[in-house]
């Protein structure tokens, strides 16, 4: 006699076998194909069928289907045809399908038993080690049982055709546009959507079986009943009395015990919570909606279904626009999970939380010992003094920092913590400004403030711009670049810069001047927190409602208020001051630079700029007072001619650019014979650092090995370090020469 050896993970199954599978080309089967097989337990023959959907190289090549306990083997029975036999129940225990010997069996144990039937008959062939993946229960732990089940579908064909249609047509916008992509993968390749869940949550499905005097057994083969779906039992109960042609009084409904899918009811949100079917006011307000914002995850099972749904049933779209953001993942770019401890609480991130914490809500929870050990140490490592606290403010800024519109979101929870250091800024800012407004002061009307002075002249048109950049970006989504924009102006323009360079204008005496100062200060403040307020609105409200107001502005909240239009400060753009000033502000980072370099923490040296080129001289001497409040100096003197620098003794030389120079008179303030080994010693420590990573890049296989951004970040150190060399290299030629001058004068 002749016999397959067919291999399974399944043994108890196979009394639910209808065929045996192999592949069109294996050599081994060739001569079995179209042949039948005798079953090793029952009177039945098994079909031996060629499908490609078997691999040759796994086991012996050759396969039990098994249609009602596998989804593959459903499909390949699909394909050929073949009946559907259920050998496990419900109840986990095998049916009366398998004989007598098995029924009421368990399923595992049942395995067992047909393992050694198989050994008694001489049909066992061994046993081998094979890795696979099993669907286990999230809650239990049990292995899940394909079963065979009547279930309710929704036909997607047409209405997935049509959601095509609205994104290809741009009447459907999905932002950013990559995803178009997954959209059409999706929506090409649907198939029928199965609804029916067996939960105890949820809408229940309201489809009722109708029970007639010749089928009455409600334990019947459910899919050859007659069903009648309605809004209400009374509706069904109708529609079954015409159907079967009696009265409603003889009618018998049973109601489906099965919920709808959750994204099915979901799929109904948009048009179901403004009062659909009926025509309610809410809905012709409100249907259909502008804009969604969710999660790009969501692309499919959300998204897709509520569009499909809306046009199917509404005949609208029930939105125009799709933004889709990142997914959140932990600082090193992997899934959070439990298991790896590294899921980050937002509530923690707000409120704050200890190590110890964090660990017992890791042991509260459901995780096996093993995995809370590996999560203690992810926590350890990530979090070794737990969580500060951030405040909901810092947390949502944080977020949007980010680049929404990428893949994912690496969320560092020090990048958090560095934006509640940003809240703190803006605090002290609001404190600083209204000691200097004063109790009486009253704001001027915006459109009548043109600010004359050279800095106001410049904040100003710098708040233009920001607001100009927040609309743009704001319309084309882009979060990342209008936190960018504010952070930078509340930071950067506004307190780094006019805060400080405004200070020594209001102590001095010139009223005119002051009074100009403190209008700008109200409004880069006033306008500032408004720019803020949809990102940071507990902190923005409290600060606002602190502001004085003008008696005709009646806004109860900045929550209301109307949010800064660029056509609204169109008197404040003015280019060529920011450029003016951008050159200014050159000078200014060098002279400060120059005082790390050379460790001049408090003392005030005089400054001296040497300028060749008539118009940056010229913005030197328009900024002269700023400037020489930003750089720290005690006093500052312009030359239009490199030349006559020649007679300065005793200072440091740095280049701006070509055509400007600087030199900050150290004589007196610092021992050049003491500086010159403190600088070769640190220059000696960042050659080491420099010859470290250099050898790094230079291993074998560096290129191959190594992400592109880590290769990025590894360049830039690079030339960050040959930069520092360079300024160090500068700062012991300047110190040589002073020591020298100095020795020629004893």
């Amino acid at each position: 006699d002749m016999e397959i050896p067919v291999a399974t993970t399944r043994p108890e199954t196979m009394l639910g076998d209808t065929a045996v599978a192999v592949h069109p080309d294996d050599p081994r089967y060739l001569a079995f194909h179209g042949k039948h097989i005798q079953h090793p337990f029952l009177d039945r023959l098994l079909p031996v069928i060629a499908d490609l959907r078997v691999d040759p190289s796994l086991g012996t090549g050759a396969v039990k289907i098994t249609p009602a306990h596998s989804l593959v083997d459903h499909e390949i029975g699909t394909a050929h045809n073949l009946p559907l036999v259920s050998v496990i129940g419900e109840d986990g225990e095998m049916t009366e399908a398998c004989g007598h010997w098995l029924k009421g069996v368990k399923r595992f144990l049942a395995r067992e038993k047909v393992i050694s039937a198989l050994k008694e008959k001489g049909l066992y062939r061994g046993a081998q080690d094979h890795p696979m993946v099993l669907p286990l229960c999230s809650r239990t732990g049990d292995v899940i049982e394909y079963l065979q089940k009547s279930q309710w579908f929704v036909r997607c064909e047409v209405m997935a055709r049509r959601a095509l249609e609205a994104v290809d047509s741009g009447t459907l916008k999905l932002i950013p546009s990559f995803h178009k992509k997954s959209w059409r993968t999706w929506l090409s390749n649907t198939s029928d959507w199965c609804i029916s869940r067996q939960l105890w949550w949820g809408h229940q499905i309201p489809a009722y079986r109708v029970l007639t005097s010749t089928s009455c057994d409600p334990e019947m083969e459910v899919s050859k009943a007659l069903w009648v779906v309605g809004r209400t039992e009374e509706e069904a109960r109708r529609k079954a009395a015409r159907a079967q042609g009696t009265s409603e009084e003889e009618v018998r409904l049973v109601r489906d015990t099965d919920v709808l899918d959750t994204w099915f009811s979901s799929g109904l949100f948009p048009f179901v919570m403004l009062g659909w079917p009926e025509a309610t006011a809410d809905m012709q307000e409100f249907y259909p909606n502008s804009l969604l914002e969710t999660g790009s995850d969501l692309l499919f099972f959300w998204v897709a279904r509520m569009v499909m749904l809306g046009e199917q049933l509404t005949g609208q779209l029930p939105f125009t626009q799709v933004f889709l953001h990142s997914m959140v993942r932990d600082s090193h770019g992997r899934k959070m999970s439990k298991s790896l401890g590294n899921i980050v609480d937002p509530l923690d991130v707000i409120s704050g939380i200890s190590l110890q914490t964090l660990h017992g809500k890791l042991r509260d929870g459901n995780l096996d010992p093993r995995e809370i050990a590996v999560a203690e140490k992810g926590q350890r490592k990530d979090f070794p003094n737990g969580i500060p606290e951030c405040g909901t403010d810092a947390l949502r800024f944080a977020l949007c920092t980010y680049k929404v519109q990428g893949d994912e979101i690496n969320l560092d929870v020090s990048k958090v913590l560095s934006t509640r250091h940003f809240c703190n800024k803006i605090w002290n800012a609001l404190r600083f400004t209204l000691a200097a407004l004063g109790k009486e002061f009253s704001p001027r009307p915006l459109e009548e403030l043109i600010p004359e002075t050279p800095m106001e002249r410049w904040v100003c048109s710098r708040l233009y711009h920001v607001v100009d950049e927040c609309q743009q970006k704001f319309e084309e989504f882009e979060l990342q670049a209008v936190t960018s924009a504010i952070h930078e102006f509340w930071l950067q323009t506004f307190c780094d810069v006019y805060l400080e360079s405004v200070k020594p204008v209001l102590r001095g005496a010139d009223l005119p001047r002051i009074e100009e100062a403190r209008q700008v200060l109200y409004w880069c403040v006033e306008l500032g927190l408004r720019l803020l307020s949809p990102f940071m609105p507990f902190l923005t409200e409290e600060l606002w409602q602190r502001l004085p107001r003008q008696d005709v502005d009646t806004t109860p909240s900045i929550c209301v208020a109307q949010y800064p239009n660029p056509s609204q400060l169109d008197q404040w753009c003015r280019p060529e001051v920011e450029a003016n000033f951008e050159l200014v502000q050159e000078v200014v980072h060098l002279v400060r630079s120059l005082r790390v370099t050379f460790q001049l923490t408090k003392v005030q040296p005089p400054l001296f700029i040497a300028c060749s080129d008539e118009h940056t001289l010229k913005a030197l001497q328009e900024y002269r007072e700023p400037l020489l409040t930003l750089s720290y100096s005690g006093a500052l003197e312009l030359f239009h001619d490199m030349t006559e620098t020649a007679a300065l003794t005793g200072c440091i030389k740095g280049i701006v650019n070509a055509h400007t120079h600087v030199f900050l008179c150290l004589q007196g303030l610092v021992d050049p014979l003491q500086e010159i080994p403190r600088l070769e010693s640190q220059r000696q420590k960042v050659e080491r650092q420099l010859a470290e990573i250099t050898a790094q890049t230079q291993r074998e296989g560096y290129s191959e090995k190594t992400t592109s951004r880590m290769q990025m970040e590894h360049e830039q150190r690079i030339s960050a370090l040959q930069a520092e060399l360079t300024k160090l290299d500068q700062a012991m030629q300047n110190f040589t020469v002073m020591a020298a001058a100095a020795a020629e004068k004893t």
